[in-house]
């Protein structure tokens, strides 16, 4: 019978990667993606302060008014605005590498989602905001360089768990959750579990745009990290289950499992081991659970109700050796 079962699971293996080298091979053939990137911090700190008026007519965007010449002067001239645009310019001078990932990004997601609308893309520094670390909106791609030079640079100060995503190889993943908020539906009933399908759909997006990421780096943990999760699913599966979670709206939830946080709350004593957001990715299993099971593509399985998308994903929690 175990025979049986392991060939079986082979078989499926086999299935699911001939599948997805057939969409691969597919988004291989079809044209190149193009993207104009403009380099919005090289313009603003290489540009003289008497000469601000010509940075701010081919960028009037980043410009609000009412904010007198004087602010950005003084930004100009800024030591640490200056130090920092230095380290940005250390790592980032050549974006060749980057802008090519970036394009290849947009040729799936342009398989995907064939509307969806080809942005410039502007780098920037900002002001360390790190639930911003990009932004997709119309026509244009913003993306802060500042939070994209490793996690152990000197001018970070903020929480470990918050600044191992500081890498550079987290600047795909975020760009496609800045795509992601204008595909998925946000939840209706603010529920635990519509919470977890709601990240579990924008994590399986990143499976499909970004089939040469691991999965840590699709959603932002160490490996010891995904360890953790795939070693206690079926523990956190049965907590959710026996504290009457799934459906529930306290408000204290997406605090507990959903936030970005540096661990749980299960309030118990696994919180110490275990990573925060534990809920977006058991969301994600059971979305990759769901098309496993259905015959659904990816566009429209995003727009599907929460409720819906559970109860027919079949999903089971992995177990592990006690």
């Amino acid at each position: 019978m175990k025979k049986y079962v392991v060939v079986l699971m082979v078989l499926a293996a086999f299935v699911s990667c001939d599948k997805k080298s057939k969409v691969e091979k597919e988004i291989e053939e079809t044209p190149p993606v193009e993207l104009k990137v403009y380099r919005f911090e090289k313009a603003f700190f290489d540009t003289p302060p008497s000469e601000l008026a010509n940075v701010k007519a081919e960028y009037p965007f980043f410009f609000p008014e009412g904010t007198p010449d004087e602010v950005w002067i003084e930004k100009m001239k800024n030591p640490l605005w200056r130090e920092l645009y230095q380290e940005v310019e250390k790592k980032y001078s050549d974006f060749g590498k980057q802008t090519n990932e970036i394009e290849d990004l947009f040729k799936h997601i342009k398989y995907f989602f064939p509307k969806a609308t080809l942005p410039k893309v502007y780098t920037v520094i900002a002001e360390m905001d790190h639930n911003n670390k990009t932004i997709y909106a119309n026509d244009k791609l913003i993306i802060a360089l500042e939070l994209y030079l490793g996690k152990d640079h000197k001018f970070y100060d903020k929480a470990k768990y918050i600044e191992q995503n500081f890498e550079e190889r987290q600047m795909m993943p975020d760009i496609v959750t800045s795509f992601s908020l204008g595909k998925i539906p946000p939840p209706k009933e603010n529920t635990l579990i519509e919470e977890m399908i709601y990240y579990g759909k924008q994590l399986y997006m990143k499976d499909e745009l970004l089939p040469d990421y691991n999965d840590a780096e699709k959603i932002g943990y160490t490996p010891e990290e995904i360890a953790w999760c795939q070693e206690n699913e079926s523990y956190m599966w049965r907590y959710f289950i026996d504290e009457q979670l799934l459906y529930s709206t306290d408000s204290k939830l997406p605090g507990r499992f959903i936030n970005v946080a540096p661990f749980s709350k299960f309030y118990r004593e696994v919180d110490n081991d275990s990573p925060g957001r534990v809920g977006q990715w058991i969301g994600w299993q059971i979305v990759r659970s769901f098309m496993q099971n259905n015959e659904v593509s990816m566009p429209d399985m995003l727009k599907m109700d929460a409720r819906e998308l559970f109860e027919k994903s079949k999903y089971k929690p992995k177990k592990t050796d006690e």
